[in-house]
């Protein structure tokens, strides 16, 4: 059973801390150094002193003096969120997906109530575990899927708003007791609830559950550049449209196709490049290669979401970076503290 309900939502008291565009962030996990010392001089209140700080007890610090000044304030009553997302894909399309705010028990996946896709690494859940010891406070939501029909949005101005993302405080949320769940993004930070509620602290986390029969949810691919390629060969083709017949491996000017019926992240794992970085845009991978910064590039569809639920049901997890559901959540919209 899904334990979903309510919860009293932690925000920033734009008055005090100022417009809330300067205060939020992407996910800590996308943010590079560069960028982590560009949203840090947006503002000394902006999240991601929080998510990415100097340490774990400056965070706690910084978050307690937060509090003691009303640059953040509590909601008095638990609620749920109806979040809107306006976004423009890597493709060029505006959709616009729509989830709902609210608390979730994180359960043990052998309980079958929360599927997780990916596989993740000990390195990021230590940090984040030490975060969450320090603060008591879940920063950022985490992003599951379920099997259902878009969330209704209100015909009203929204609580909250900044850039694409749209809020609005309900006081219904619906039983999901039935329902099981998919992490779509966020598998560290949903390991690291399970470890901390392992230790005797609190097992609840904010995440945004999002339905998936909407045109909103889109999953984009995640194309890999290689150092090297291992031996990998394939059949020489043309230079394939926007509609990829396959594994495309992009090299010397030129394209091979790599038939398989595995799905493509999994070829390409099977492979085993060497020296993998990854893009979500085809020409960024194709440039590297041409640059010679690269030997090749494997040029991927995206993964399809029954594929993600069927490896899933099968207790299976595919390779790291094989989904790229976007946009990625923003950061700093709400807080869940755990006190």
């Amino acid at each position: 059973m899904a334990d979903v309900r309510a919860f009293r939502a932690e925000r920033y008291d734009e008055a005090k801390a100022g417009p809330l565009d300067a205060l939020v962030a992407p996910p800590y996990d996308v943010i590079s150094p560069a960028e982590r010392e560009q949203y840090l001089g947006r503002s000394p209140y902006n999240v991601v002193h929080l998510t990415l700080p100097d340490d774990e007890q400056q965070a706690a610090a910084d978050l307690a003096g937060w509090r003691a000044q009303g640059i953040l304030t509590r909601d008095p009553e638990p609620s749920g969120w109806l979040l809107s997302q306006d976004y423009t894909g890597p493709d060029g399309v505006s959709r616009t997906r729509s989830g709902l705010v609210v608390s979730l028990r994180a359960e043990p996946y052998d309980h079958g109530v929360v599927l997780p896709h990916e596989r993740t690494h000990a390195g990021p859940k230590e940090g984040r575990l030490r975060l969450l010891r320090a603060t008591r406070t879940q920063l950022e939501p985490i992003f599951l899927l379920y099997e259902g029909d878009p969330v209704e949005l209100p015909d009203r101005d929204p609580d909250l708003q900044s850039g694409g993302d749209r809020l609005w405080r309900t006081d219904e949320v619906p039983d999901f007791a039935d329902t099981q769940l998919l992490i779509a993004d966020g598998h560290h930070r949903y390991e690291t609830a399970l470890a901390y509620a392992a230790e005797g602290g609190s097992p609840y986390m904010m995440v945004v559950l999002v339905p998936t029969r909407q045109e909103g949810l889109t999953i984009f691919p995640t194309h890999r550049i290689a150092a090297h390629v291992n031996g990998a060969r394939g059949t020489p083709i043309d230079e394939p449209g926007d509609d990829l017949p396959g594994v495309v491996l992009y090299r010397n000017g030129s394209y091979e196709l790599l038939e398989s019926d595995a799905l493509d992240v999994e070829v390409v794992e099977q492979l085993a490049p060497q020296g993998v970085t990854y893009t979500p845009r085809r020409d960024d991978a194709v440039a590297t290669v041409d640059r010679g910064d690269a030997e090749a590039a494997f040029l991927l569809r995206p993964t399809r979401i029954e594929d993600v639920w069927a490896v899933a049901r099968r207790g299976e997890t595919m390779p790291q970076k094989s989904t790229y559901f976007f946009p990625k959540l923003t950061s700093g919209l709400l807080f869940h503290p755990l006190d």
